[in-house]
């Protein structure tokens, strides 16, 4: 199923008015993939809601949504690695009361941490890492349930990476932070498959030209990667109609 799936998602061709209406939360939406998920979603026809830690960047972004015709996006700045749990609720209460529902929710941001050998890696930074790649994501998901659930059919879609599937020398937190994102998913869509209207499933970018990539390989040429506008297919998939009934798989963005 897998494999069937991988390529519908690769290969999905989706309407232009495939999210017209639908409320979708990104994180991570100042750069990167999550930029580009945001615009993208937004020329879909979504109400998008811009997560991230820079106002600078999120302004930017909104402007870019704005020019080409888009639905003006909401902003919320947030920095996971110091955020209280009221700033979460206080969060989740202004998309009910502005929106009375959440349709959609990318979970893009993430941090790499430091590529270093388990039993020498930094106890500050493990902890961190683990904290902004997982603990964060867990917090925003519970506070945010209640708006999902008022949605007609909502979907939660996490990040993960191959290193999260299987473990690989020298990248620490990161791996780790991976493994416990694929468990958190599927633990939720079990909990959630026959019982909601909340699909939740994860996505692997793979090698994509990004800031985190380039960090990771620094020797590599970023020319010889895809861009995140080139892996956008199954990030629309699976916040649309046509996943509806796909519940607890973590899809590749990029064919092996």
């Amino acid at each position: 199923m897998t494999d069937n799936l991988n390529q519908t998602a690769q290969q999905y061709d989706a309407p232009q008015d495939l999210l017209k209406d639908k409320v979708i939360l990104v994180t991570g939406a100042g750069d990167g993939i999550g930029k580009t998920a945001a615009l993208t979603y937004a020329a879909h026809g979504a109400q998008v809601i811009l997560l991230g830690r820079t106002q600078k960047k999120l302004e930017a972004v909104y402007d870019e949504i704005v020019e080409a015709g888009g639905a003006r996006p909401s902003i919320a700045v947030m920095d996971f690695r110091t955020a209280q749990p009221d700033e979460y609720q206080n969060l989740a209460n202004s998309i009910e009361e502005e929106f009375g529902r959440l349709d959609g929710l990318l979970h893009n941001a993430g941090r790499l941490g430091e590529r270093a050998p388990i039993d020498q890696y930094p106890v500050g930074t493990f902890m961190e890492v683990m904290h902004i790649n997982v603990n964060a994501q867990f917090v925003l998901t519970r506070v945010l349930f209640p708006a999902l659930k008022q949605a007609p059919s909502a979907s939660i879609v996490f990040t993960s990476s191959g290193v999260g599937r299987k473990g690989r020398a020298y990248w620490g937190a990161y791996a780790v932070s991976k493994f416990a994102t694929e468990g958190l998913m599927e633990t939720l869509a079990d909990e959630q498959g026959e019982v909601s209207n909340v699909r939740v499933n994860c996505i692997n970018p793979g090698a994509t030209r990004t800031n985190m990539r380039a960090a990771a390989y620094p020797g590599e040429d970023p020319e010889s990667l895809k861009t995140p506008q080139d892996i956008m297919a199954p990030y629309l998939y699976l916040m649309g109609e046509d996943s509806s009934d796909t519940n607890g798989q973590s899809i590749d963005c990029q064919s092996k």
